[in-house]
C-alpha cells in the first residue's frame, strides 16, 4: 500500500506553455496583516485552490508555495502567515515564518484590505518594512470592490506611499479576480531570466499529507467557531492506497482539553460527521480516487509548546526570548 505521494497531483486542465523568448522564474511573498485576502489572491492567481481560505483570521499558519504560469515565466507564489502583534508561542512562529519568506523572495507583494484601511496591524507592518533594506514591493490593495467612495483609495495608496516607496501599486478584488490578470501579467515580465524550478503542470510544492491535513483544519474554521479552532491542530497520521484505486486517510485532531473535544464531536457526533464529509468530498476531488477519512480527536495538553508539532507544521519553534 502506497504512501502519500510527496506532493499534489499536477493540474491536468494547465495547457503546455508555448511562449516564446527567454525563461523567466521568480519567488513572489505575499504578506499583509491578518484576513487582508493572501490566500485568495494565491489561488486566484494560480487558477485553483492550492490554500485553505476562511473568513476568520490567522488560517494560514504555515508557508505554502503556489505555482503560477504566465507565458514563459514561472511564479512561485508564497502565501504567508498574516503579520500581526504576536501574543502566544504559534502566532511568534506564525509571524516568524512569513517574515522568513519575504526575506528570501525575489519580489514582495505587500497586501492590504482596501475596506479596512490601515489598522494597527497594517501601521506596524510598514514601520517594520520601512527600516527594511530590501528591494521595493509591490502594494496591492484587495477587496476594492467593497470601497463605493473611490476616492478613499487614491488617499490610501497616498498615505500608504508616504511610509513606503512602491515599485508599483495595483487594486484588485482577489474573490472576483478582478485586477488579478493585469497584476500577473506584470510579475511575469518583471521576475529574472531562468530556468523554472518546477514542471510546468504542478500547482503547488506542498506534501499531500500536510494538504490534507490543511484541509480539515480548514473544515474545522468552518464548523467551529470563536476561539477554539486557534487551539487546534490536525495531523495525517496515515495515507494508503487501497487495492480498489481507493485512499485511506487516518487524522488526529488535537485539542488542549476534554471540554474542546466534546465541541468538536458535536451532539450525537454531528459536528465532526460534518468535518469529515466536507473535508472528504474535497480530497476525493483533489486526489481524483476516492477517499475514505477516518478522523480521531484526542486531547494533547500543551501542543502548542511541543517542538515536534511545530516541525510537523513546517515551522521553527520559537524561543522563550
Amino acid at each position: 500500500m502506497a504512501d502519500a505521494p510527496k506532493t499534489r497531483p499536477s493540474s491536468k486542465a494547465r495547457p503546455s506553455s508555448d511562449a516564446t523568448g527567454p525563461r523567466r522564474c521568480g519567488i513572489i511573498a505575499i504578506i499583509g496583516a491578518p484576513n487582508a485576502g493572501k490566500s485568495t489572491l494565491v489561488n486566484a492567481l494560480v487558477g485553483a485552490k492550492v490554500t485553505i481560505i476562511s473568513r476568520k483570521v490567522q488560517t494560514t499558519r504555515v508557508q505554502i508555495r503556489g505555482i503560477a504560469m504566465e507565458g514563459a515565466s514561472q511564479l512561485v507564489l508564497i502565501d504567508t502567515p498574516g503579520i500581526f502583534a504576536p501574543r502566544r508561542r504559534l502566532d511568534k512562529a506564525m509571524v516568524a515564518s512569513a517574515w522568513a519568506g519575504a526575506a528570501d523572495a525575489d519580489q514582495v507583494l505587500v497586501l492590504v484590505d482596501a475596506a479596512k484601511g490601515i489598522d494597527e496591524d497594517v501601521a506596524q507592518l510598514f514601520e517594520r518594512l520601512a527600516g527594511a533594506s530590501a528591494k521595493k514591493p509591490i502594494l496591492v490593495l484587495n477587496k476594492v470592490d467593497r470601497v463605493e467612495d473611490k476616492a478613499r483609495l487614491l488617499a490610501l495608496v497616498q498615505d500608504l506611499s508616504s511610509r513606503l516607496a512602491f515599485e508599483g501599486v495595483f487594486m484588485i478584488a482577489a474573490l472576483t479576480g478582478d485586477g488579478v490578470g493585469e497584476l500577473k501579467r506584470f510579475l511575469a515580465g518583471n521576475v529574472p531570466e531562468g530556468e523554472w524550478l518546477y514542471p510546468e503542470d504542478e500547482l503547488s510544492d506542498i506534501p499531500m499529507r500536510q494538504l490534507a491535513a490543511e484541509v480539515t483544519r480548514e473544515k474545522i474554521y468552518d464548523n467551529l467557531h470563536d476561539e477554539l479552532p486557534y487551539r487546534i491542530t490536525v495531523e495525517t497520521d496515515s495515507w494508503k492506497e487501497l487495492r480498489n484505486k481507493s485512499i485511506r486517510v487516518d487524522q488526529t485532531i488535537y485539542v488542549e482539553r476534554d471540554s474542546q473535544k466534546a465541541i468538536v464531536l458535536g451532539k450525537g457526533g454531528q459536528t465532526i460527521k460534518r468535518i469529515s464529509q466536507a473535508s472528504r468530498t474535497e480530497l476525493t476531488e483533489i486526489a481524483g480516487q476516492p477517499v475514505h477519512l477516518f478522523l480521531f480527536v484526542k486531547v494533547r495538553e500543551g501542543w502548542d509548546r511541543d517542538p515536534a508539532r511545530y516541525r510537523e507544521m513546517g515551522l521553527e519553534f520559537p524561543s522563550d526570548d
